[in-house]
């Protein structure tokens, strides 16, 4: 199968992508269990490009459910570089309005339930810079991108990346103002952290569909954030099209996070690890095992 550079995993109210040329569904399956759903790659603007619904098509599977190390297992080894992820948030500030973008710059984890957030372990240590969480380039890219659809678009901010299924308490959403933190939402995590131990750019178009529940008045419901969603799924798609229009060579660091990373000599890791983790991190494993 042809390589696949760039792929978007869809949040809610994104579970397909109109356009897609020379579509075919591939099926994957990883050492680490079965992605949300199969993947569509086809062709958009003369681009090869993959498609993930996150959720599972008709929106089945809970965000502490995502299978994210099979998700992002599953898009290596189709040769993605760049993933852009499609999420809903609330927002945590007045000027950030529902139907508005922001393209974030940093994340605050407060999950509990993700599983395990890491490739590695098992006989392989591994520990990836993360500083900045999302790749400033491909950001960059997206944010311009979103621009040209002329739709409100906020660039750089944190995300807070909560448990799920419910909504915020008032006084956590309230915490989260305190924070100066700017958006709440369900994903992001631990997807951020296993596109870079991939080594592959991640960036997220943060879709807001309402001001969580801090704002008087503004109750948040299943109704308005889907509505919201819906308002905003043809500007997505439009930004995705602006995107593939411009992609040239990475430039960035992502493409080699794990070369100073991996603090397990090569002849240590078990071999059924280095086989797990061929797709990952082959480059850097090679060489005789000790089971």
């Amino acid at each position: 199968m042809e390589q696949v550079k760039i792929a978007v995993i869809g949040g809610s109210g994104l579970y397909e992508m109109d356009g897609l040329e020379k579509k075919e569904e591939v099926e994957i399956s990883t050492p680490f269990g079965k992605p949300s759903d199969s993947v569509i790659c086809g062709e958009l603007e003369g681009v090869r490009i993959a498609f993930l619904p996150r959720h599972g098509r008709g929106h089945r599977i809970l965000p502490a459910e995502v299978n994210s190390r099979a998700n992002i297992y599953a898009l290596k080894t189709l040769g993605v570089e760049r993933i852009i992820s499609v999420s809903a948030c609330g927002s945590l500030k007045e000027e950030y309005r529902p139907c508005d973008i922001l393209i974030p710059d940093q994340i605050f984890d407060n999950t509990k339930l993700r599983g395990r957030n890491t490739f590695f372990g098992n006989g392989i240590a591994a520990h990836i810079q993360f500083a900045d969480p999302f790749c400033p380039e491909l950001s960059r890219l997206l944010f311009d991108a979103v621009s040209k659809t002329g739709t409100t678009v906020h660039r750089g901010g944190t995300f807070v990346v909560i448990e799920g299924p419910r909504f915020s308490t008032r006084a956590e959403s309230n915490f989260y103002r305190s924070i100066s933190a700017d958006v709440v939402g369900m994903t992001a995590m631990p997807e951020a952290v296993l596109a870079r131990e991939a080594e592959i750019c991640y960036a997220t178009m943060a879709h807001i569909t309402d001001y969580d529940i801090w704002k008087e008045n503004e109750e948040v419901s299943v109704e308005r954030v889907v509505a919201n969603l819906n308002r905003n799924t043809s500007v997505a798609k439009d930004a995705i099209r602006n995107v593939v229009k411009n992609l040239g060579e990475r430039k960035c660091s992502c493409g080699t996070a794990l070369k100073n990373a991996i603090m397990t000599s090569p002849d240590l890791v078990p071999d059924e690890v280095k086989k797990k983790l061929s797709a990952i991190a082959g480059k850097y494993i090679k060489g005789n095992a000790k089971g």
